[in-house]
């Protein structure tokens, strides 16, 4: 019982820490977005969203309420002007992996536009919605020409449980190849039910501890020879050799 209230109370802790952050910084982007120079502020906006996220993440760690693993990865920063593309086994797993990407940008659902976290923070960090279409693909293959990375879910939801991912979504692939640049993939795996259910609510307190581990799996390099429907299967093939058919 102790044991158990220790990780009730640290979930609850944890999450409160992270909606009052991620509040006050939403508040601070709302303001900013009153001034021009909207495009200039980006990266800065996008380094303190990633120093906040290492921060929270050495915090679960610390805590021992959730651990993570790199595996084929030295210390440090991944590569930039990289499309990175992963399975989304948690709702959490932004908040890992932005830890180790450098100037990342990043695919927002619609209804984050309504969120008062986030909303103001991801517009002035220059992220994408997904309603955006070809408009998203030109800004964001922009940005990865230019030296950002880009963190791309292209399963478009969760990954299933047991394990299984759902069919690609081609936008990845389309913003890849009008950047000209290669293609990462990340295998997540976590070893505990962790806020991975879409249809569990988000208040209740998860089994805890967890454990993330994350693979930096294979570089796919820029070819203008292959196709987006070429780059999806190659991916697919990738996701459904690491965590079965989808």
């Amino acid at each position: 019982m102790p044991r158990r209230l220790y990780y009730t109370c640290g979930y609850w802790f944890s999450l409160s820490v992270f909606g009052a952050v991620s509040l006050g910084l939403n508040a601070a982007c709302a303001f900013l977005l009153l001034f021009p120079g909207r495009a200039r502020r980006g990266p800065a906006v996008r380094e303190a969203i990633r120093r906040l996220f290492a921060r929270w993440t050495r915090w679960l760690n610390s805590a021992n309420l959730v651990t993570v693993t790199w595996h084929g990865l030295e210390a440090g920063p991944l590569p930039r002007s990289m499309v990175y593309v992963a399975n989304h086994p948690s709702l959490v797993d932004a908040t890992l992996i932005l830890d180790r990407l450098p100037d990342a940008v990043c695919i927002f659902k619609p209804a984050l536009s309504r969120n008062p976290f986030l909303a103001a923070a991801a517009v002035m960090a220059e992220y994408g919605s997904g309603s955006a279409g070809i408009d998203l693909i030109r800004d964001l293959a922009a940005k990865v020409a230019s030296g950002c990375t880009a963190l791309i879910f292209p399963e478009g939801t969760r990954t299933s449980e047991p394990p299984r991912f759902h069919p690609l979504k081609p936008g990845f692939a389309a913003i890849a190849k009008r950047a000209k640049a290669p293609v990462q993939v990340l295998i997540l795996k976590v070893d505990r039910e962790l806020l991975r259910s879409r249809h569990r609510p988000w208040w209740r307190a998860p089994h805890l501890p967890a454990h993330f581990d994350i693979h930096v799996d294979r570089r796919i390099p820029y070819d203008p020879g292959t196709t987006v429907e070429q780059l999806v299967a190659e991916v697919e093939g990738i996701f459904a050799d690491r965590l079965g058919n989808p």
